[in-house]
């Protein structure tokens, strides 16, 4: 039977190759002192274009901020608590006038009937 020990260790191997794997598929080298760097690339793109490839991906990286946001406030008990006042809100304004000034006395005249 394996030992806890030895399981553990071929885990660590395993998580090891997957992140040098992934390393060496996004480009990044290490040198003789251990400091990791982006491998300069000769796939004949401009710099304008890597300019224009990082703007495009920050503008989506905030569209993705917002529509977590958006996902996350509609769903607090605060945003709903929110919602059903506004609700209960417009629904009062929707009852006819004559009902309203029934309902509410402005004078007192009309608090003593």
């Amino acid at each position: 039977m394996i030992s806890s020990w030895a399981i553990v260790a071929i885990i660590a191997i395993i998580v090891w190759g997957v992140v040098q794997y992934g390393k060496a598929r996004a480009g990044i080298i290490t040198d003789e002192d251990g400091n990791e760097t982006l491998a300069p690339r000769n796939d004949n793109r401009s710099a304008a274009e890597l300019e224009a490839a990082r703007r495009e991906l920050q503008d989506l990286r905030e569209r993705v901020n917002v529509l977590e946001r958006i996902a996350t406030d509609g769903n607090t008990s605060d945003a709903r608590e929110r919602a059903r006042i506004a609700a209960e809100i417009e629904a009062l304004r929707a009852l006819p006038a004559s009902h309203d000034e029934r309902a509410i006395p402005h004078t007192k005249e009309d608090q003593s009937e």
